[in-house]
């Protein structure tokens, strides 16, 4: 039987049996475990919607099948883990490192990113099956770690931990390509009937300028590219209470948005040609009446929303139509810290972004969930940055040109991996992400 979403909020949040039995779960060791088998347990369960012809298709380069992903975020655990810190690891099949190989080029070669739709074998259940072997193994490394094993691989296995959550997210988004792709427009999850609602109107909050302080200095877990906290001087900004709505994103599109090249950078102009772009990724415009595609099957536009699936180049558009920018991402750490991570993740549930709540004790709504905002600041390395060691490193820094940042999370990150510091990055023209905006000022 297929579970719903409320099953991964189980997994992802609870003890598992084991944890709930065990007088020895409070060693950090063993709360490594236990969060580790929930993780697996929930990347999973977020597969239970799908049939087996699903896990397979390859919609466009960007997109990989959800077996792959499953295969993927295993392979992770084998090669920088089980490879190197269990002697008596025997490998299920050495193919499986060059198909499930992503971007590590100290690891291995690797079968090219765009062909991975190419591939009925390994089969679905052949993935699973690798799986199972990878996770016994694991269950084996954490049973028997010496504590200097312990200490050398946490911070591995912690990593690892967050990558699989990165391709959770990847996962929805992926799986939403693709069945916007079909024609019969399968439906992921189903959900009752939609409710149309007024957007409040935007207010502007203001913040004071000078030395601030940015990037991650605590003790706890943190990418590469968060590091190291340094100061930053920002001039007096204003941010908008909410992120943009799907109804000020159709009067956009109204106004002549997308036909009217002063508003746009030239390469935004030249994508908009190309693609043919003439409203967001996933709208669709019938008899008059814009509707959009979700998780949830087709629906009309709810104007309350937050607009989504929108690239860099359109949100740089809009906030420039609207007589404002998109916000640097110092600003938006600035303005997000001391407000709580609470918000619509993948924990809710909702797996769509949802219009922003009456009251939410905070001045500024939504930064938090719904959607990644892209912000006007290119991803460069922190002052001081240090990669990763070994092949570790190249998760993020080779990455650092030609993408903009976002911030603060979507309607599909886990809860348990975001924070104030967090920087996503994606190519200008991404569109297939949950991505849109909220706008700034200079005051």
């Amino acid at each position: 039987m297929k579970k719903s979403l409320a099953a991964v909020q189980v997994a992802a949040e609870e003890p598992s049996q084991s944890t709930a039995d065990s007088s020895r779960s409070t060693a950090p060791w063993d709360g490594l475990r236990d969060t580790f088998r929930r993780l697996r347990r929930a990347t999973e369960l977020l597969c239970e919607p799908l049939d087996t012809e699903d896990f397979v298709v390859q919609t466009m380069p960007e997109v990989s099948p959800t077996k792959w992903h499953l295969g993927h975020t295993s392979w992770f655990f084998e090669t920088f883990v089980l490879r190197r810190g269990l002697p008596a690891y025997a490998v299920l099949d050495g193919r499986y490192a060059y198909i499930f190989n992503s971007y590590y080029h100290a690891a291995g070669q690797r079968h090219p990113q765009s062909q991975r739709g190419l591939l009925s074998r390994p089969t679905v259940r052949q993935v699973l099956e690798y799986r199972r072997h990878v996770d016994g193994a694991m269950e084996t490394f954490f049973a028997g770690a010496s504590e200097r094993t312990a200490a050398q691989f946490a911070f591995v296995i912690e990593l690892g931990i967050n990558h699989e959550e990165q391709h959770q997210e990847l996962i929805l988004t992926d799986i939403k390509h693709v069945l916007a792709s079909n024609p019969l427009e399968p439906v992921y999850q189903s959900i009752d009937g939609q409710s149309i609602s007024q957007a409040e109107p935007i207010r502007w909050i203001g913040f004071e300028g000078g030395i601030v302080d940015v990037g991650h200095a605590a003790t706890d877990f943190a990418f590469d590219n968060e590091k190291p906290r340094h100061q930053v001087h920002l001039a007096p900004f204003e941010l908008a209470s909410r992120p943009v709505s799907c109804g000020e994103y159709l009067a956009f599109m109204q106004d002549g948005g997308y036909q009217r090249p002063e508003l746009w950078l030239s390469d935004g102009w030249d994508a908009v040609l190309r693609g043919g772009w003439r409203a967001p990724l996933y709208w669709t415009q019938i008899a008059g009446s814009w509707q959009l595609f979700s998780l949830h099957g087709r629906r009309r536009i709810d104007p309350s929303e937050p607009v989504c699936h929108i690239s860099y180049y359109e949100a740089d558009a809009f906030a420039r139509w609207a007589g404002a920018r998109l916000p640097l991402e110092e600003e938006w750490e600035k303005a997000s810290t001391g407000l709580s991570l609470e918000g619509n993740l993948l924990e809710a549930g909702h797996l769509h972004p949802r219009p922003a709540p009456a009251r939410n004790g905070s001045a500024l709504k939504q930064m938090f969930g719904d959607i990644w905002e892209w912000t006007g600041s290119a991803y460069l390395p922190y002052p001081g940055f240090v990669p990763f060691a070994g092949a570790l490193g190249e998760y993020n820094g080779k990455f650092m040109s030609s993408r903009m940042v976002l911030r603060g999370g979507s309607c599909a990150t886990p809860r348990r991996h975001i924070r104030h510091t967090y920087r996503n990055f994606f190519a200008p023209e991404t569109r297939w992400q949950f991505s849109g905006l909220r706008l700034a000022r200079s005051i």
